[in-house]
């Protein structure tokens, strides 16, 4: 069969933390999902705390070619700028969160990822925003 109007995707992987949890916490979540991806992924070096920090994660996805993006909440991220990066990148997006591990590696025995999973759904409804949530 031939699939020639398949798009090609170029996938990118953005974590955000919120700046009361240490941010090496979502780093260290996002590396550990780059490293567990099968495929090929853009793994974003910029860390999204703050709607500045947005606007840099933004260019970095295009100036890498990204069309496709994974918004990763390593913890609980900054809402306003999680779904601002939704609404101006210019391709699909996931929104996920980190499940919590055994709180071996987590501030004071928690990430928040779960919590924050739930403020950043309110905030792209709240904007009316359309993002992928996985069910689980």
């Amino acid at each position: 069969m031939n699939l020639s109007n398949m798009p090609e995707v170029k996938l990118g992987i953005v974590a955000v933390s919120r700046n009361c949890f240490p941010m090496t916490l979502s780093e260290n979540r996002r590396k550990a999902v780059v490293a567990a991806y099968k495929g090929e992924i853009y793994e974003c070096p910029t860390v999204i705390e703050s709607e500045t920090d947005m606007q840099k994660a933004l260019a970095e996805l295009r100036e890498a070619g990204c069309n496709a993006l994974v918004v990763y909440l390593g913890n609980v991220g900054p809402e306003t700028a999680e779904a601002l990066l939704v609404k101006y990148f210019h391709g699909p997006a996931m929104v996920v969160a980190a499940s919590e591990e055994t709180g071996d590696n987590l501030c004071q025995g928690r990430g928040d990822a779960y919590c924050g999973m739930l403020n950043a759904s309110y905030n792209l409804k709240l904007r009316n925003l359309k993002a992928y949530i996985p069910e689980y």
